[in-house]
């Protein structure tokens, strides 16, 4: 098969998948849809490592020092209310290992290569490319903070989100940008929007769906 076709076949997978969900949840079916929510994250990793290049080490290493970081902030986060305040998740994150769901990480790492990889396209400077990457990344947290709850997927045991964790969800990404920086990521923006946009889309439509 045509490499292109390959890649575009994967894209087209991640997008029905959103597209589904959207559809679902908005039709009455949440429970099942949302429940699927593991599957999903694990079909936009295998789209990583197939269109990625995730086997260059390069990229490789940088992906899993980020799932490992971002796992163990997420922990240090559940258990000691550190960075982002006091919260807990859900049942819609799949399996759990310290009351932290395991693709939490894999969650950091996916954005953050693809944010990452979308702003160092455009932008060389590293300091700035650092900043609108790290914000791309802040903007998705904004509204998956407003749906999370709704989900089931991690609620704070506050009214509100506290300002710290939006304050600490940019100083994370920040470094994690820096990572993937001096790791000399490299990979496919086409892929990496694709990857970035379908979940944008997906939560920007619930932000304002409810």
């Amino acid at each position: 098969m045509d490499l292109h076709l390959k890649i575009n076949s994967q894209l087209f997978i991640i997008w029905l998948f959103h597209l589904s969900a959207i559809i679902g949840i908005s039709s009455g079916y949440s429970d099942w849809f949302l429940s699927k929510t593991p599957l999903n994250l694990c079909v936009l990793l295998l789209v990583m490592i197939l269109s990625f290049n995730l086997k260059n080490i390069r990229n490789l290493v940088a992906f899993i020092v980020i799932v490992i970081l971002g796992f163990s902030v997420e922990v240090l986060g559940v258990h000691f209310a550190w960075f982002f305040g006091k919260y807990s998740y859900g049942d819609n994150f799949g399996i759990k290992l310290f009351d932290v769901p395991l693709l939490i990480g894999v969650n950091w790492g996916i954005l953050s290569l693809t944010s990452y990889t979308i702003v160092s396209t455009y932008v060389k400077k590293l300091w700035l490319k650092a900043v609108l990457a790290a914000l791309l990344m802040l903007t998705l947290d904004y509204l998956m903070e407003y749906i999370a709850p709704r989900f089931d997927f991690w609620e704070f045991h506050s009214e509100a989100v506290p300002f710290r964790n939006y304050v600490s969800w940019f100083l994370f990404a920040f470094l994690f940008i820096l990572i993937c920086h001096f790791l000399k990521v490299k990979g496919s923006v086409k892929t990496a929007a694709h990857i970035f946009g379908v979940q944008l889309i997906f939560f920007l439509y619930f932000y304002g769906y409810f």
